[in-house]
């Protein structure tokens, strides 16, 4: 057998085994086992195992599970209840106004934790029901919800940035600084459309009363300080990191350290907090690190059967232009990410994308950025979009998986574009580094 069908081989039995519903890391895994055993014997195991070892002793994987503690701590405080809260009093009475609120504090806690899951639940139980109370289309009303709880993706400490750069062995920090502007990029095309629909109908997004804007403080002072401990606790992280001050580990520490201080001057912290959120910690990094060991050793065999030269001649060898190669990439991207988790993506494309991009020309920083926009379409995209699966486990029983998959499409056509703009004017992403 030779490569190419080797190749063809390798991803039908990945997708025919995830029909069967088996765990994507357990899937990875074995597949490799079966190629190594078939292609080399079993004296070739050492090798894939090294590269697996490799993987799972890297110094910057430290930082994912820190910022996972740290999204898991803001979930159970009221820090990010009392910022929701506090936005109602800078909202106004513009229309669509909760709903641009909700895209500004989901936002912000991108920017203090990286965590995509938690920041959708949390916004999917404090803004979504708000919204609808106050009379706010449903479509829209959930579209902000996701879109906005997957800022998370791009938004600096990103932690698909954080492994992008642990596999592609780039800078964080460089990663980071770029990531900024397109996060706010995106940021602003989400409240751009709130803000053109609600204005044109305000019956989409009825303006807010004045009871409702103080409901929860009486003035603009009391709200500000709710949002000066989230924005002091982001500052601490990403102003370590820019300052070159602590890496992007040691900002994830320093971070926790920032959220336990607050919770414990709030009189929040107890024992079942440390405990849910250390338990919701160590089962979100496990499926990342096991997804993780799968897809390492699966690159790793592929890699020492020549699959990494054969798709790398493979694709320079097409007479094409290399925006035309990258435009494939990101095709391909888009459909896996349809139907895999983004770390099973991420490992098992960008060992092999990263050096071509390399070869073309390009930065890997940039593309980075491009894969992190790649990501955050995944997570709104049907059939698999978690982002659907993470509203509807805390949405009323009223709204249907195919209302929210049907809400996000506008928001999935923003992302769209805002990655053709990335792709085509890379200066957008690239100016500060």
């Amino acid at each position: 057998m030779d490569i190419a069908d080797a190749s063809l081989l390798m991803v039908g039995s990945i997708f025919a085994l995830l029909v069967t519903g088996l765990p994507l890391a357990f899937i990875t895994g074995l597949v490799a086992l079966v190629f190594t055993f078939g292609w080399f014997g079993t004296n070739a195991l050492p090798l894939v195992t090294s590269r697996v070892f490799g993987f799972v002793t890297e110094y910057s994987l430290v930082a994912v599970p820190m910022f996972v503690f740290m999204a898991s701590l803001l979930d159970r405080s009221g820090i990010a209840k009392d910022l929701f809260n506090a936005m109602r009093v800078f909202a106004g009475r513009l229309p669509g106004g909760v709903a641009v609120q909700t895209v500004v504090v989901a936002f912000f806690l991108a920017a203090l934790s990286g965590i995509i899951g938690g920041e959708i639940v949390l916004l999917g139980i404090l803004a979504l029901p708000q919204m609808l109370r106050l009379g706010y289309d449903k479509s829209l009303s959930i579209g902000v919800v996701c879109a906005g709880g997957s800022l998370g993706t791009m938004m600096p400490p990103s932690i698909v940035l954080i492994i992008y750069g642990l596999i592609a062995s780039e800078s964080i920090a460089d990663l980071f600084t770029a990531a900024i502007t397109p996060a706010a990029l995106l940021m602003g095309s989400y409240i751009a459309y709130v803000l053109v629909r609600c204005l044109k109908n305000p019956q989409l997004g009825p303006p807010m009363t004045e009871a409702d804007r103080q409901a929860s403080f009486s003035s603009r002072w009391q709200a500000l300080k709710a949002v000066i401990v989230p924005g002091l606790i982001a500052f601490l992280v990403l102003g370590s990191i820019y300052a070159g001050v602590a890496s992007v580990t040691e900002a994830a520490a320093m971070g926790v350290f920032g959220v336990l201080l607050a919770i414990l001057a709030r009189g929040e912290l107890s024992i079942e907090t440390l405990h849910k959120s250390l338990g919701q910690t160590m089962t979100t990094c496990g499926m990342i690190i096991w997804i993780g060991i799968g897809a390492a050793a699966l690159v790793g065999v592929y890699n020492l059967m020549g699959g990494n030269r054969f798709i790398s001649q493979l694709i320079m060898g097409l007479e094409v232009e290399p925006i035309v190669i990258l435009l494939v990439m990101m095709a391909i991207l888009l459909v896996l990410g349809m139907f895999l988790d983004w770390i099973g993506v991420a490992m098992l494309t960008l060992p092999i994308f990263v050096p071509i991009v390399e070869q073309l020309g390009y930065s890997p920083i940039w593309f980075g950025i491009l894969f992190a926009v790649n990501m955050q379409v995944s997570f709104l995209s049907p059939p698999f979009g978690p982002a659907a699966f993470y509203l509807k486990s805390v949405a009323p029983p009223s709204i249907s998986l195919k209302d929210i998959f049907v809400a996000l499409l506008p928001f999935i056509a923003i992302q769209l574009c805002v990655l053709a703009l990335l792709l085509f004017y890379p200066q957008l992403a690239m100016w500060p580094v």
